[in-house]
């Protein structure tokens, strides 16, 4: 590479280092605990006990509770409000059904029941935004409590920290052309030591470093996608009910007459959740169930099924666009959370590496600067200076 083209890489790597830094420890320091969610939850929480263990609450066994049963208990405990999603376990009997005032209630005005569906028996009640420490972890983590401009701000970031690993790469070769990959001169002074370790940590978190910017990213985007989803694919499948005016909550029909409608239009799948009608996942006139597949792939993509929320008949099935399994996959590739405790431990033991990358890098930029040298040398993401 020419000087001016080295130059040039120095300029994008150190700005978009600086501006996005604060912002990923941020990212890292919440994401930290969010890996092991799971774990904490199970540690910090009362399990309950279920009449039927072992048994999904998202199949048919004998024993289980009919889904209009549910739904009845359900809007018994909350008079006056209608019924937004209902979601199920593939594990255990237990699931959640959400209300709220109005069919297109925001989060903040929704109530999360939990339910043993073998007895029947309420097992947790919770509002949306008083989940307790992991939920504002949560929050912070996905749009600093600031909505959609949070998310798409974050995504920003994200995009950021992309272009500056990129840029580390590029420069990496031309900075350590003197040096074997890996070396740490130990007994050069204590910058330059700290050099070498960020630039070694740097380059061996480089892939997955991409991975969890690239999802971190798709997941910002979620609002939009969703949003095009409904206006493309689902307006697509509904374009019968256009211009009808929204069905009214007390004219909904059977719930278990609506599954198994779904079930026989995708007879190898098993259902997620349903969303009713008026929400941000279905149209106006549908219970919209979402099935998954059955191995650790297909889980994570979702096929709706539309059926008639008054009359019960199936209107349509269709895979969810490329864009939308391409969030679905992000997911739990962000979180690390497809793979058991050995990969979430990985992906622990990389955020890690991340911090001190993020923290060494700006830690060299600082040191740099109080020494009176030129702006241009030191960033905050992975670039090795000439070896010396």
């Amino acid at each position: 590479m020419t000087r001016s083209s080295i130059k040039a890489w120095a300029v994008v790597h150190k700005w978009t280092s600086l501006v996005c830094t604060a912002f990923l420890l941020m990212l890292c320091l919440t994401g930290l605990p969010l890996i092991f969610h799971d774990e904490i939850d199970y540690l910090t929480e009362e399990q309950p006990v279920f009449g039927m263990p072992g048994v999904g609450s998202s199949g048919t066994a004998r024993g289980l509770l009919s889904l209009d049963d549910m739904m009845a208990r359900a809007l018994a405990n909350r008079p006056g409000e209608v019924p937004l999603y209902m979601a199920f376990d593939n594990d255990q009997p237990s699931m959640t059904i959400t209300t709220g005032p109005r069919p297109d209630a925001p989060a903040s005005q929704m109530t999360i029941q939990s339910f043993d569906r073998s007895t029947g028996k309420q097992i947790g009640l919770e509002s949306e935004g008083t989940g307790g420490v992991m939920h504002f972890l949560l929050e912070l983590h996905t749009d600093m409590f600031l909505g959609l401009p949070g998310m798409l701000f974050l995504g920003a970031m994200g995009a950021a920290f992309v272009v500056a690993l990129i840029s580390g790469v590029v420069l990496y070769a031309p900075f350590m052309r003197k040096l074997d990959f890996g070396t740490v001169r130990t007994s050069r002074s204590a910058r330059t030591k700290w050099l070498d370790y960020h630039n070694l940590l740097g380059i061996v978190g480089l892939a997955w470093m991409l991975v969890v910017g690239l999802t971190g990213v798709i997941n910002a985007l979620a609002v939009p996608i969703e949003k095009l989803w409904k206006a493309d694919q689902l307006a697509q499948m509904t374009r019968e009910y256009a211009g009808r005016a929204p069905l009214d909550p007390s004219r909904y029909g059977s719930l278990d007459t609506a599954m198994a409608a779904a079930r026989e239009a995708l007879p190898d799948n098993n259902p997620q959740f349903i969303a009713f009608p008026g929400g941000t996942f279905s149209s106006s006139h549908h219970y919209a169930v979402f099935f998954q597949g059955d191995t650790p792939l297909t889980e994570r993509l979702l096929t709706p099924a539309l059926v008639d929320a008054e009359s019960g008949t199936f209107t349509a099935a269709r895979q969810m666009p490329w864009y939308y399994q391409a969030l679905s996959l992000s997911r739990p590739l962000h979180f690390g959370d497809y793979g058991g405790l050995p990969l979430k431990l990985l992906w622990a033991a990389l955020t890690l590496f991340t911090i001190h990358v993020l923290g060494t890098g700006l830690y060299l930029w600082l040191a740099r600067r109080k020494a009176g040298a030129p702006v241009r040398t030191r960033s905050a993401m992975p670039v090795a200076e000439p070896a010396e």
